[in-house]
């Protein structure tokens, strides 16, 4: 298992960077297989098309299934068909995302992929095709990413396809031709739960060891590429960061807490499992960073502080600035697995990345370690210990909440 290599990869990394302790936190989760996967157009024109399968998607039949292609200019305007307009059709989401440094436009254009399926089923169809949801123009790796049913009681098979072949559907339809594709998609999820794990490192404090500055990243990632982008550029970040802090000659008063966190592409899993696992210990954490957008630079640093702690912040700025990096908003989102902190009004940062390119491979076979600029990833590096440092070293609390008494 793929999944068992990476975490023991991780504990074995912490312990040779000189973590003061490592361990591991359960985290389950139903495993949804890929399998097989092909596409062909049949009508009007016989060619192959580059699919994959959205990940929690069934499968099609064994012998797969077939229909003509209904055209959707987005996934409002599905969602928004009368029940039946699409009947014994396959849906087929043209949605198209705009390029932005801080990648914007991705949470409109998501929706297509995670809500597609139940609202084509609503409106009668037989499957849904989305047009990947990536920058690329012209590539022909398709996108995968997760998908999710509702409660709506028939499911049907997701895939998403390349953008040159989604062009190609695109001109067809609009010039009036019948389009009609074959479908076959192996996809299932097993039976039961698999057992996987939070891998966790820690340099403890050199006096309030209790308190907690985390830096968190995620150790899984799809299947089609490997990952380096999303998330392994951000576990790279995270634990140098780390280690650099940890191994100085005197350490910060509070503990650097590191969390390789566990399946956060299918669900959040590891993020809401470390909430769970944490909650009684939620006052102790002082502030939560995420790297989980690629390598590019950073450009921007947001805050969600308490009004009292904002010339700590200032004094942030004053370090990052060198960098390269500007002062955003004190409205910081934080990012996916830490946002369970968050809501427990755990303060967080960000670290906005340059994700100019970044969705022209996420999620694709594309995302490989060459898309990895080392002086980029250094930059990261320094601005994650800048503010993990001070943070640490610091006396100030970041945010208003009450703590028990003593602390």
């Amino acid at each position: 298992e793929n999944d068992a290599r990476g975490r023991a990869w991780a504990e074995a990394r912490f312990k040779a960077l000189g973590f003061d302790r490592v361990w591991t936190e359960s985290v389950s989760f139903p495993v949804w297989d890929r399998g097989f996967e092909s596409a062909a157009m049949t009508t009007p024109e016989a060619t192959k098309l580059m699919v994959t399968a959205l990940g929690g998607s069934i499968g099609t039949p064994e012998e797969g299934i077939s229909g003509e292609l209904m055209l959707f200019e987005s996934a409002a305007a599905l969602i928004e068909a009368e029940p039946g307009a699409a009947a014994g059709k396959i849906a087929f989401i043209n949605q198209k995302m705009e390029r932005a440094r801080d990648g914007r436009a991705y949470g409109q254009a998501v929706i297509a992929r995670v809500q597609g399926a139940s609202a084509a089923a609503k409106a009668g169809a037989i499957a849904v095709l989305v047009r990947s949801i990536g920058t690329d123009t012209d590539s022909n790796s398709p996108h995968t990413g997760t998908m999710r049913y509702d409660n709506t009681p028939t499911r049907i098979p997701a895939a998403a396809v390349s953008h040159q072949d989604a062009d190609r559907i695109e001109a067809l339809l609009r010039d009036g031709q019948t389009v009609a594709i074959s479908l076959q998609l192996g996809a299932r999820v097993r039976q039961g739960e698999y057992q996987s794990a939070n891998v966790i490192g820690q340099f403890d404090g050199r006096e309030k060891p209790e308190e907690i500055v985390l830096l968190g990243a995620h150790l899984d990632s799809w299947d089609l590429g490997t990952g380096a982008i999303d998330d392994g550029a951000g576990i790279a970040i995270t634990m140098a960061a780390g280690a650099l802090i940890g191994q100085q000659a005197q350490p910060p008063r509070r503990s650097i807490r590191v969390v390789a966190y566990a399946n956060e592409e299918q669900g959040i899993y590891g993020g809401k499992a470390y909430a769970e696992a944490h909650a009684d210990d939620f006052h102790n954490h002082i502030l939560a960073l995420e790297s989980d957008f690629g390598a590019g630079r950073i450009y921007r640093f947001d805050t969600r502080f308490a009004e009292a702690a904002l010339p700590l912040a200032t004094q942030m700025q004053t370090l990052l600035t060198p960098l390269g990096v500007e002062r955003g908003s004190n409205e910081a989102y934080g990012g996916a697995d830490i946002s369970t902190l968050r809501a427990a009004e755990v303060p967080v940062a960000g670290l906005a990345q340059d994700g100019t390119l970044y969705f022209d491979i996420h999620h694709t076979a594309n995302d490989t370690l060459d898309k990895i600029d080392a002086a980029d990833l250094d930059q990261n590096v320094a601005g994650f210990v800048t503010v993990a440092w001070l943070a640490a070293d610091s006396e100030a609390y970041l945010d208003e909440r009450e703590r028990p008494a003593g602390d």
